[in-house]
């Protein structure tokens, strides 16, 4: 699932009680999956609306949320807060996931990689 330029990696939906997982990812390790799906199923349990997290063309990760126009219960403010707390708390998970989609997406050398440290 392609959004633009940016590729879905997952995402939850609080109105159909929906959790997404872009199948183009399933080489990711289940543990991480899971944690991905707990944080997104959470992540809309407290905040509601949808709640993507996707990739840029150059690998970097999005945190993406948002609301149905009529959804009176959402709270942009908040859930702008709680992306950035996530942000900061899953920092290493994020860094990771960004350094898969330039590793084994965008087949990147990883001598590259470790050149822009």
């Amino acid at each position: 699932m392609s959004e633009g330029k940016k590729t879905v990696l997952c995402g939850a939906n609080a109105y159909e009680m929906k959790y997404y997982f872009n199948e183009q990812f399933n080489a990711i390790p289940e543990s991480v999956k899971d944690e991905l799906h707990i944080l997104c199923v959470l992540f809309t349990e407290e905040v509601g609306g949808v709640f993507t997290i996707a990739f840029e063309e150059d690998g970097t990760v999005v945190l993406e949320t948002n609301a149905d126009d009529d959804d009176i219960y959402y709270d942009e403010v908040s859930s702008g807060l709680m992306v950035a707390e996530v942000r900061r708390r899953r920092q290493e998970l994020f860094e990771a996931l960004q350094l898969y989609y330039r590793v084994f997406i965008r087949k990147e050398k990883i001598e590259n990689l470790q050149e822009e440290d």
